[in-house]
């Protein structure tokens, strides 16, 4: 049975006048189990591989041979199917006469899908809009599996639809299942797909090369099948007259969660963490109160993850008015690192986007940023994927110059990983 903890870090006081409480909340998951082989509900999975005229020749085939590396690593017992997409979503697995839509897996199953994989042609458009609803059919035809979760992968931009139906799409697939997005090759667009898996609570990354996609593949159903939880919130209460600023994921990478509430009851926000596996997870949650005069002291938010309606951990944010300026001006080392790690991933993002557009000036200034950000906060990461985009001249000042020649698969690669974080160092 998985337990969680919960740890708050904050610095609780506030000087004279002070409204706003930070806190960084950590739940760590042990014990996670295996998707649907737990209390939560079975567990489904689609593959959805884009199959348009761009994929012909040896994206195709790499991508026949990821579905396959990732098909071996699904679960027996779990519902399992395959969609091809184009300019419109064909269910190629199970076949279109079989009597449901997914099927358990188990190994004539698994034998039958990888044929049907082998039988994918390249042809037609992209329309990712029409791939989402009938994922959505599919995995609501199912009720009895509540742990759903789908790998998309893509070559290309979503130019065979408008762009509201995608959206709309988006929206209409969110609480119905998890999605992790790649992207292969350079033709495709990171904001565009990144939109995706943010709403549909997953991550997006890009896949240089075609002979990285089965590894990649593999590795993204092992960590599906780990997840033996099958769902999550973090609920997070405020007393009356205060108001919750955001709730952000902030490791292992930046989600924003503030868009997402659902109201429990007048004081209570429910925010949706999907499925989890043995983990930790960071979130910054903020919280705005009404001035109190000093020596006051209040409970400013209490942060709770629930698991099926119970909850299965928490911790309690605290406010407390003082004129000690040694006090009050204290810098928690949570909040600071991670109030640092959004700002990188901010800056890095404008940063391209200014350079894409030629506006050089801007891009120097916000990628000079990033660097003076990952050195601070100790992102080897994206300082090592920054110095292929700039050249460094003082990290410490931001000081940087564009370089001239950067391979687009080095900017994408910047730009896809630029929500991960690293946590602070203990």
């Amino acid at each position: 049975m998985a337990q969680f903890t919960a740890e708050v870090f904050q610095n609780e006081f506030l000087p004279d006048g002070g409204t706003d409480v930070h806190a960084v909340v950590t739940i760590t998951c042990a014990g996670a189990g295996e998707a649907g082989r737990g209390e939560g509900g079975e567990a489904a999975e689609l593959i959805i591989v884009d199959t348009s005229g761009s994929m012909q020749g040896d994206k195709i085939y790499a991508a026949q041979t990821a579905a396959a590396a990732a098909i071996d690593q699904i679960l027996d017992g779990t519902w399992f199917g395959i969609v091809a997409g184009t300019d419109g979503a064909t269910r190629v697995f199970p076949y279109p006469n079989a009597e449901t839509a997914l099927v358990r897996m188990e190994p004539g199953a698994r034998a039958e899908a990888k044929r049907a994989i082998g039988r994918l042609v390249a042809g037609g458009g992209t329309a990712m809009g029409s791939w989402l609803r009938l994922a959505k059919r599919i995995f609501e035809s199912v009720p009895r599996a509540t742990q759903r979760h789908a790998i998309l992968l893509t070559d290309g931009r979503n130019q065979s639809e408008p762009p509201e139906v995608l959206a709309s799409s988006v929206r209409d697939a969110q609480g119905v299942f998890q999605c992790d997005c790649r992207g292969a090759g350079v033709d495709w667009d990171v904001a565009e797909l990144r939109g995706v898996s943010t709403a549909l609570l997953g991550t997006v990354d890009i896949i240089p090369d075609a002979a990285s996609m089965p590894r990649v593949f593999a590795e993204l159903m092992q960590q599906a099948m780990s997840r033996g939880v099958a769902d999550a919130q973090l609920r997070v209460w405020a007393p009356q007259g205060a108001q919750v600023l955001f709730v952000r994921q902030v490791s292992p990478q930046v989600e924003d969660l503030t868009g997402r509430r659902v109201d429990v009851n007048p004081l209570t926000a429910a925010f949706p963490t999907g499925a989890w596996g043995d983990e930790s997870r960071d979130y910054h949650v903020a919280v705005r109160l009404p001035a109190k005069p000093v020596g006051s002291e209040q409970l400013a938010a209490r942060v709770q993850l629930v698991v099926r309606d119970q909850v299965v951990a928490g911790g309690l944010v605290k406010a407390l008015w003082s004129d000690n300026d040694v006090l009050t001006t204290r810098i928690n080392p949570e909040v600071a690192h991670y109030t640092g790690q959004v700002e990188l991933a901010e800056v890095i993002q404008a940063g391209l986007a200014a350079r894409s557009a030629g506006d050089e000036a801007t891009a120097r200034i916000k990628l000079g940023r990033a660097v003076q950000l990952a050195e601070a906060t100790g992102n080897a990461e994206a300082t090592t994927r920054l110095k292929k985009v700039v050249d460094v001249e003082d990290a410490a000042t931001g000081k940087v110059t564009l370089k001239r020649d950067v391979d687009r698969v080095d900017e994408m690669a910047l730009d896809t990983s630029s929500t991960k974080t690293t946590r602070v160092k203990k």
